[in-house]
């Protein structure tokens, strides 16, 4: 009985050899031991990410050596504080009153900043006071960017908490939820500012899609703020 199960045994180790994969069993019999386990998986995945984090900081590191060099090194703005000292409940959503002027260094155009984001600019100054028109003013027209497609367009006051944003084209791309920021070409505002979140996308309105941009700062109820009055 045991020479009828040895001999086809036989015959099949033979044909194995015979085609040399009774050597490849052999070394993974006696290697599986050391093959890479979960444990060995994980210091792979380690050692992966760890390459991952130094390249990327060689590159920030590159990048801020190119910048330097070519004269393109970011600029710190200078802030002023301000306090809200008046503001009519007739044109609430247009003005307010700052309890500073050109004494501490604010100038008619300077961008207004509330928490989170961009508010307005100045339109009036005296030694003591500044006025700034609101984004939400209707005469309020800003150039700005949406920073995932990188559509342009105009943000428009219309005497209400949440502006409304005439694109450019006909299909920006905007979906809720992207981000509005000053346009990196703008020259009267300082470029790259937050301004809001894009709440609602209308496609339907001609001849370009509009969208309502919700406002970082509380617009509607702000007490401090802040006048980009310059950079360092």
């Amino acid at each position: 009985m045991l020479w009828s199960w040895f001999l086809p045994f036989c015959l099949i180790f033979f044909v194995r050899l015979s085609k040399k994969t009774g050597i490849v069993d052999c070394y993974s019999l006696f290697f599986r031991p050391f093959w890479p386990g979960s444990a060995q998986r994980e210091w792979l995945q380690k050692a992966s990410n760890l390459e991952k984090s130094s390249r990327l900081l060689i590159l920030e590191a590159d990048n801020r050596r190119l910048r330097s060099l070519l004269g393109l090194a970011r600029s710190k703005p200078l802030l002023e504080p301000a306090p809200v000292i008046s503001r009519d409940s007739s044109c609430w959503w247009e003005q307010l009153q700052l309890g500073k002027g050109s004494l501490s260094r604010l100038h008619k155009g300077n961008a207004v900043l509330g928490p989170g984001g961009l508010i307005g600019h100045l339109v009036n100054v005296t030694p003591t006071t500044a006025t700034v028109q609101l984004l939400t003013d209707p005469n309020s027209q800003l150039g700005v960017c949406i920073s995932r497609t990188h559509s342009h367009g105009l943000l428009l006051g219309r005497g209400m908490a949440q502006p409304i944003l005439r694109f450019l084209e006909k299909d920006p791309n905007v979906r809720p939820g992207d981000i509005v920021t000053t346009s990196p070409y703008s020259v009267l505002i300082p470029p790259n500012l937050p301004v809001g979140v894009i709440q609602s996308v209308n496609h339907k309105i001609l001849p370009v899609a509009e969208a309502r941009v919700k406002l970082f700062a509380p617009v509607a109820a702000i007490d401090w703020v802040q006048v980009q009055i310059g950079s360092e």
